[in-house]
């Protein structure tokens, strides 16, 4: 177990964007989230209280947790007086990175010296089995998105609190280092190697009550070309009864990739559920799920009208406005 609560490092983060983990933790458990601490030039700022180390640690901050997801993963050099200093004054230490805390030599002897513990989230510590898309009993639905970073996580955390409060049989299942951050489980989907990959998605979604539903957390996107595989690896594994899209409409390109446009909600719509319907060919698109955080609320309403027109599908930003209209969909499933 990870103690808390945390210290949110931002490091140099250049935007809100790249500080997604420290974000997710901060809006689903605020209770964990003690302070945010970062380096000069960071461009996140999570409104939380600036917090020195000594100050963390006064206040009773157990463990720093890396808050960024970069491109890559990689830990910088630019941090590491920071996070040795941490562990020098008796923190622990949390990541959901690709470049690995124990592979860090610097960071190991601190930990050792200190007695600190080292966290790596993103390390599969079950032996997966390859997919064999036998049907499983119980629900399931995912979100797949136009990009990156649009709300997937946000949709299915959002979803499965709306349905707990409902009565209904709903569990979220993490399959990145922000979900697992803030649940304390799942699989690390990106980490786990890619033959293995979709075999992860049914063991973490298994036979279940017929009317329970696991809220799947969606990753990357078909269309872009850096993450691709890892959705179809949930499309397929997860064998969704229920695909929501996701989407973020006031971006310019895909993120991380200037030269590519985002695809648009039919082209997604036309993409995924053909996929999707491999594994389960009873599998339906319920809804939208527009992340509008950029736009005032007029807009937005606005926005979400006119993509119930054009769609036929109920449209909401499930964190800003609810899910009820999602989760009434599923219920009609």
């Amino acid at each position: 177990m990870i103690n808390t609560p945390y210290l949110l490092f931002l490091g140099d983060a250049p935007d809100m964007l790249a500080a997604k983990v420290a974000i997710g933790i901060r809006d689903w458990r605020p209770e964990n989230a003690l302070g945010q601490i970062r380096l000069p030039g960071c461009g996140a700022d999570l409104g939380l209280a600036d917090l020195t180390l000594e100050e963390a640690k006064a206040a009773g901050a157990k463990t720093v947790v890396i808050g960024v997801a970069n491109r890559g993963g990689v830990i910088s050099a630019a941090w590491k007086e920071v996070l040795v200093k941490a562990l020098e004054m008796g923190f622990d230490l949390a990541s959901g990175l690709h470049n690995l805390l124990r592979d860090e030599g610097d960071l190991v002897a601190a930990a050792q010296t200190y007695g600190g513990t080292l966290h790596d989230v993103r390390v599969p510590t079950v032996g997966y089995p390859i997919a064999n898309g036998i049907k499983r009993s119980g629900k399931r639905c995912l979100a797949v998105g136009t990009d990156c970073s649009v709300g997937k996580m946000y949709t299915a955390m959002a979803m499965e609190a709306e349905m707990t409060a409902r009565g209904m049989k709903a569990t979220f299942r993490a399959t990145g280092q922000t979900g697992i951050l803030i649940t304390g489980h799942g699989v690390p989907l990106d980490a786990v190697v890619a033959d293995f990959m979709a075999g992860s998605v049914e063991y973490l979604t298994p036979d279940n009550d017929p009317e329970h539903w696991d809220m799947i957390e969606g990753q990357g996107s078909l269309f872009h070309v850096s993450y691709s595989g890892v959705t179809l690896a949930l499309i397929h594994g997860g064998q969704p009864d229920a695909l929501i899209l996701s989407h973020e409409p006031t971006r310019e390109h895909m993120r991380g990739l200037p030269g590519y446009a985002l695809p648009t909600l039919e082209q997604l719509r036309d993409a995924a559920l053909p996929l999707a319907r491999v594994s389960n060919p009873a599998c339906q698109v319920a809804g939208v799920a527009v992340n509008t955080q950029h736009m005032d609320e007029v807009e937005a309403r606005v926005y979400l009208d006119k993509v119930e027109a054009e769609m036929g599908l109920p449209a909401t930003d499930p964190y800003r406005f609810g899910s009820g209209t999602l989760v009434d969909a599923l219920a009609a499933i």
